[in-house]
């Protein structure tokens, strides 16, 4: 909703309402008589757009930010740590910087989606321009802020990943570099977690390339969402999804039960997954898998438009179920618990605001 002031002036005076001329613009009255025919108030004056909620919830689009917590998470979880005070201020910086991310690539891609989707916040006029990019500058400083709290390593971080941000945002997404560079975002939010946590970077490295690789594929597919006409993307993130999902798997011996029912060493070499985190770990997998693999694989034999966002938006998704596996596969099937627990909650408000 726009607030717009009234002109000075313009209620009405003691001597009564003023007339009106046919058209409908108010006429001054005066000592004198009538002011001329074509005299006529000034339009009044317009404020910035501010918005309303709902208007800010589609600008920031509220359920991806579902998709963000696990990151921290599983930075926390591969770099053998609980997730703590630390953890929750790494996940709100994550949170903070997303958001900023979106407002903007709105504000960025206002001329582009006045033509593309008119409906938007920003080129329907509901939120100014202005508005969004002071919102991102805002948020910003905010996730800085709270890095800075869980730590000097968590900062250390949280300051290129908002600068790859920024840098995707104001030029680099219309390039062949887009793709590479968010997903070196979604791989730091990731080692963020991690940092934050206490734990050694360097262990949260293979987790952190699994995650940039689904987001580099996703993201590629991503480009031509409002287009499409493309088959070979959508395979090509297809196989690289399927391959992620492929390492996420555990052996199948991790999935045996224990030898007898007293022990409680599973089958297999020492140090194999215990049984229940096994199964826990595979059924993560596959929900990864039937995440994102069908509406790649819809995408790939019919790219549509509705189709291309739909693989979009399932690889947004997925993201949740990735990011539990990996906790899962690093031992701590809790963290993947609530990981996944997140997963419904995107599904449901995902049908009323757009992730894409």
């Amino acid at each position: 909703m726009a607030f717009a002031g009234q002109p000075a002036g313009a209620g009405p005076s003691e001597e009564g309402p003023r007339p009106a001329r046919a058209d409908g613009d108010p006429v001054a009255s005066t000592a004198a008589g009538p002011a001329p025919a074509h005299a006529s108030a000034p339009p009044p004056p317009r404020r910035p757009a501010l918005g309303t909620p709902a208007d800010w919830v589609e600008l920031l689009r509220l359920p991806a930010l579902f998709t963000v917590p696990g990151d921290a998470l599983a930075g926390a979880a591969v770099a053998g740590r609980t997730p703590g005070t630390r953890t929750l201020l790494a996940i709100g910086s994550s949170l903070c910087l997303y958001q900023a991310g979106m407002a903007l690539n709105d504000w960025a891609d206002r001329a582009e989606d006045a033509v593309e989707r008119p409906h938007r916040p920003l080129p329907s006029g509901r939120i100014a321009p202005g508005a969004a990019l002071a919102a991102a500058g805002a948020l910003t400083a905010l996730g800085l802020a709270l890095a800075a709290r869980a730590g000097r390593p968590a900062l250390t971080v949280a300051v290129p990943l908002a600068a790859t941000v920024w840098a995707y945002d104001l030029g680099l997404k219309r390039n062949w570099a887009g793709p590479p560079v968010m997903a070196a975002a979604r791989s730091l939010d990731l080692v963020l977690g991690a940092a934050a946590s206490g734990g050694r970077v360097r262990d949260a490295v293979p987790s952190a390339a699994a995650l940039g690789a689904h987001t580099l594929a996703v993201t590629a597919v991503s480009r031509r969402e409002t287009q499409g006409g493309s088959t070979a993307v959508p395979l090509a993130a297809l196989a690289v999804t399927s391959g992620v999902a492929y390492a996420l798997t555990p052996p199948a011996v991790a999935l045996r039960l224990p030898a007898d029912r007293g022990g409680a060493a599973p089958l297999g070499p020492p140090g194999l997954t215990p049984a229940p985190v096994g199964v826990l770990r595979a059924a993560l997998a596959l929900g990864y898998a039937a995440t994102v693999a069908r509406p790649l694989a819809h995408a790939a034999l019919n790219s549509s438009p509705p189709l291309t966002q739909k693989a979009v938006g399932g690889g947004i998704r997925a993201m949740i179920p990735l990011q539990a596996a990996l906790s899962a596969r690093a031992g701590a099937p809790l963290t993947a618990l609530c990981t996944a627990a997140l997963a419904p909650l995107a599904r449901r408000f995902a049908r009323k605001v757009s992730v894409t």
